[in-house]
């Protein structure tokens, strides 16, 4: 049961990211996905994908897409 609920705010979170107009939030619901993804990964007993889905996706990537975003930001208004 706590499967399926994982999977579809997983689902949704990955819709969100998508069809936001504002990069912040999309960001959030990318980290916000790649969490539930990792959760589900340690559901199906792949506890080392989990951990490192955690490192990469929700920690890396999305580090580097806020960084991306702020870079750009500031470039706009210099």
């Amino acid at each position: 049961m706590w499967d399926i609920a994982i999977i579809f705010l997983a689902i949704l979170t990955a819709i969100f990211a998508v069809e936001s107009k504002d990069l912040i939030k999309s960001i959030i619901a990318f980290s916000a996905m790649s969490v539930f993804v990792a959760i589900l990964y340690y559901i199906m007993g792949a506890h080392y994908a989990s951990v490192f889905q955690l490192l990469v996706y929700a920690g890396a990537v999305t580090v580097l897409f806020a960084v991306t975003i702020h870079t750009i930001r500031r470039r706009r208004t210099a």
